[in-house]
């Protein structure tokens, strides 16, 4: 029988190795999702200092019906297609308007873990009994193009929770870019993008009293150690967050509290690590609305409503794809 997982651990194999072999080292974000990492980043985001969440929930229920309007200007089916779906907390505000307005609709959530899925088709099912759920578990693109390949329907695509804010400025044209190729001329992306504000704010967001953004980061190298064969010792690392206001960034790191040596028996490779040596680990990328119009510009998307909280922390931007006329 083929191990259906093998490819993914090779790729995370490959990753981590190019990572821990650069210099700074680095791991890539990508990698925090696993089971763990998704019940973790729930915990995250029900913290008083994370307030990304509770600015697009805010959002969501004050402006669920104009989003609603923005989204069905043409009546016509459609899919509601959710990238990085988590727990479905802030998009059943959404889900449940749009049923009450009499949308008609069908909901797929896309997300790399199988028991995030699991819970949120249990949950969506449970509290919506007429909505139609198509969880996929995969990748964004492979599923989006297998999607266009199979169905005409109309398409609007949810990035939320300002997970845009991971990738670099040019990483993130490229993936939208990259969008715009999965999309047709009638279907919508609504966005997430954590707005800039005082520093400080956004730096507790990443740094909370309660330490479960270290558990989450330090998950990771729990990970390594299951799936890699590793002997990361965990509590010889620390988590470390920093914001930089001039570039609008704030970056997360793991710092190596002694000299120490890993081995990571997937890789038949050990690593040496300096004290204090970092281990590069996320970015998160802040915004103003000039970055995001040239963005959108960028990758071929043309802005049609943005939706902001009530102190602007935060906006959801609804992009239209725009195509060259033949």
């Amino acid at each position: 029988m083929t191990n259906s997982t093998k490819p993914q651990t090779d790729e995370f194999a490959r990753d981590v190795l190019e990572g821990l072999s650069a210099t700074p080292k680095r791991l890539s974000s990508k990698y925090f999702y696993d089971d763990e990492g998704s019940r973790l980043f729930v915990e995250i985001m029900k913290l008083p200092e994370y307030y990304l969440t509770q600015s697009e929930l805010e959002i969501f229920r004050e402006q669920a019906g104009e989003i609603h309007r923005e989204f069905e200007a043409s009546s016509a089916p459609f899919d509601l297609l959710e990238l990085g779906a988590g727990d479905g907390s802030k998009t059943s505000l959404l889900v449940s308007r749009f049923l009450d307005e009499g949308a008609e609709f069908r909901y797929i959530p896309v997300d790399i873990s199988s028991e995030a899925l699991g819970y949120l088709e249990e949950k969506f099912s449970e509290q919506f009994p007429g909505l139609e759920i198509k969880p996929v578990k995969g990748d964004y693109f492979r599923t989006l193009t297998t999607l266009s390949e199979r169905s005409s329907r109309r398409k609007i695509v949810l990035f939320l929770g300002s997970n845009i804010g991971n990738f670099r400025d040019r990483q993130a044209v490229e993936f939208f870019q990259h969008l715009h190729d999965s999309l047709n001329e009638n279907d919508l992306l609504f966005i997430g993008f954590d707005l800039h504000k005082n520093p400080k704010t956004i730096l507790n967001a990443y740094d909370d009293a309660q330490g479960i953004t270290s558990r989450f980061n330090l998950n990771l190298l729990r990970r390594i150690n299951r799936e890699l064969d590793a002997n990361f010792d965990i509590y010889e690392f620390l988590h470390y967050a920093s914001y930089h206001p001039i570039e609008k960034a704030a970056r997360s790191f793991l710092i190596s509290q002694k000299q120490q040596t890993v081995t990571i028996g997937a890789l038949e490779r050990s690593f040496e690590f300096k004290q204090w040596e970092p281990i590069y680990m996320e970015i998160s990328q802040k915004y103003d609305l000039e970055t995001i119009r040239v963005m959108a510009e960028q990758s071929g998307f043309a802005i049609q409503q943005n939706f902001f909280d009530s102190v602007n922390f935060y906006v959801n931007s609804l992009w239209k794809p725009e195509f060259e006329k033949e």
